[in-house]
């Protein structure tokens, strides 16, 4: 997770903390990415008083949680690191709309968190579990307003990717299919401490995404669909296909959408795949 250093923090923690896969924010840059969110005191009018809550992942020392907390509406700060959950609850005392829970991501129901509010949802998420912890969200889309999480820049590079580019796959289909997302910043390698090997960047979601518009009752079968049309990325969607559909099904019905039958899934936008599974569905009824 990436998170601020303090002075005297980081060599005593740093070992569990590598493990832990953090990197920790250096100043100057919270600020900037609280204007993104609309969270800092220069983008405030004023507390706000809607029905929803800030759930954030990860909090850390409390950098972004002081800034999502001076909004007014209520925060949920979960941190899993317990010298952390301990300095986090310390904030408590200033922010009685801050509630500070210890446990990880990956066990964290959303739903019984926001207690009926509309969520959106911050974090600084381990490189390593970016796929992960993003369908344990989508699981709860339906809840969430917004999403904003600072990622590797190679993997937001691919949350934003379009058909026929290098890095559009089935996480991009996953990430438009449930939201509409967007580079909103940069962060250098420098902007952490201890810096990473790799580039960051701050995605931003708004939910909802292409599901709006399919209206599938059950996501699951489609994006199963999806991670077998990209099982292979080199081969062709009849060759990906093959044994769920057979080759003559599988050409007809990209004839009857006017595409070759020589097309790869990177060629088809989130709509066309949706098209191309309803296709092939009701052709096996």
């Amino acid at each position: 997770m990436i998170r601020r250093a303090r002075d005297g923090c980081y060599n005593l923690c740093f070992m569990a903390r590598q493990r832990l896969g953090q990197h920790f924010l250096r100043a100057g840059w919270p600020e900037q990415i609280a204007r993104e969110i609309r969270v800092s005191r220069h983008s405030l009018n004023g507390p706000e008083k809607q029905n929803f809550c800030w759930i954030e992942i990860g909090a850390g020392h409390g950098e972004m949680t002081e800034h999502l907390a001076s909004t007014g509406a209520p925060v949920y700060a979960v941190e899993l690191d317990p010298p952390l959950v301990a300095k986090l609850r310390h904030l408590s005392a200033k922010f009685p709309n801050l509630t500070v829970l210890a446990g990880d991501v990956m066990k964290t129901n959303l739903e019984a968190i926001a207690s009926g509010k509309q969520i959106r949802l911050y974090g600084n998420l381990p490189y390593y579990i970016t796929s992960p912890i993003l369908h344990h969200f989508f699981a709860s889309a339906g809840l969430i307003d917004e999403i904003h999480i600072v990622i590797q820049v190679e993997v937001a590079f691919r949350l934003v990717a379009r058909p026929f580019s290098r890095d559009y796959g089935y996480l991009s289909v996953l990430t438009q299919y449930f939201s509409r997302p967007a580079i909103a910043l940069k962060l250098p390698p420098g902007a952490f401490q201890p810096p990473p090997e790799v580039g960051s960047a701050l995605v931003s979601m708004k939910l909802p995404g292409e599901n709006a518009k399919l209206q599938f009752e059950d996501s699951g079968p489609f994006l199963k669909f999806v991670k077998a049309c990209f099982a292979q990325k080199r081969k062709t969607l009849v060759n990906n296909l093959r044994g769920k559909f057979g080759p003559e099904r599988t050409k007809q019905a990209l004839a009857d959408m006017k595409l070759e039958s020589s097309a790869r899934t990177e060629e088809l936008s989130v709509g066309q795949l949706a098209e191309l599974f309803r296709a092939l569905t009701a052709s096996r009824t």
